[in-house]
């Protein structure tokens, strides 16, 4: 093309090309909502990770246990552990009102006479002569049960653990334990399906009963309770077991548990009823 020369107009379709790409490029520039919208989401993440990673303090947050049962272990495992401190909590607390009481009469006397029911009240370790009960499901299936047997007999629940409790007690037991824990006559025991819950601790069966005190007179008091009694005839009918031996000299740790009691609603007879053959 020559210097000075006319440039000869687009064609039509020279025309329409461009229009689209103008179309195109104003497109593609265009504001859109994620245009907004990814900047926040990144912006939340990032406030999200910093306070995750500030309320982990260096733990993790996801709990490792998957599973109902595996909770339970666990809370129990914090439960037996806390309840350490506590004992140790408490003898510190002992040590230092003697000692700096030491001047107070009345908080003498206060304490003399605490030591007086101290091992009533399971607030010592007690030595002595024991009784040993152990109570078990039976061996018979759930699938497999004779005519008239429903699952609930073939196990041991809380009114059986309860009814061997209250008879040693009443057997002249100066002391008891329940699995491995110190009890007092107001420990609570509590059924949860077939396991037993006791001062926050989960137990299986079988469940271990020991008391300190005159094991022949404690022996006369089993014989003598009718929900014992009860008991023994679900032993003979569907195979629950029930042992009941002499277990020699032991020494029992102090009570760590509340001895406040909040609350005690009185229970007249046991619900199993008389079984037959």
């Amino acid at each position: 093309m020559q210097h000075g020369a006319h440039e000869a107009p687009p064609t039509p379709e020279q025309q329409a090309a461009a229009a689209t790409r103008r179309r195109v490029l104003w497109l593609s520039s265009k504001p859109t909502v994620w245009s907004f919208a990814v900047p926040l989401v990144a912006i939340a993440a990032g406030l999200l990770f910093t306070a995750t990673s500030q309320l982990a303090d260096g733990t993790n947050l996801r709990s490792t246990v998957t599973n109902l049962p595996d909770l339970i272990r666990d809370e129990s495992q914090r439960v037996a552990v806390k309840q350490e401190q506590v004992g140790g909590y408490r003898d510190d607390i002992a040590a230092l009102t003697r000692d700096e009481s030491s001047g107070a009469a009345a908080v003498r006397r206060a304490n003399a006479q605490a030591d007086k029911i101290a091992a009533v009240a399971g607030a010592e370790a007690v030595r002595g002569e024991t009784l040993t009960v152990v109570l078990d499901d039976s061996s018979l299936k759930a699938d497999n049960l004779p005519a008239g047997v429903t699952v609930d007999d073939i196990v041991v629940h809380q009114q059986d653990v309860q009814a061997f409790v209250n008879a040693l007690w009443a057997g002249g037991a100066e002391a008891m334990m329940i699995m491995d824990q110190r009890v007092i006559s107001t420990s609570a025991v509590r059924c949860v399906g077939n396991t037993l819950i006791l001062q926050g601790r989960v137990y299986s069966p079988p469940f271990t009963i020991t008391a300190i005190g005159d094991p022949q007179a404690m022996r006369a008091a089993i014989d003598a309770s009718e929900q014992a009694n009860i008991y023994k005839e679900y032993v003979a009918a569907v195979g629950l077991g029930l042992e009941v031996t002499d277990g020699g000299v032991k020494e029992f740790p102090a009570y760590q548990g509340s001895v406040e009691l909040k609350a005690a609603t009185p229970v007249s007879g046991n619900t199993r009823s008389s079984a037959t053959n």
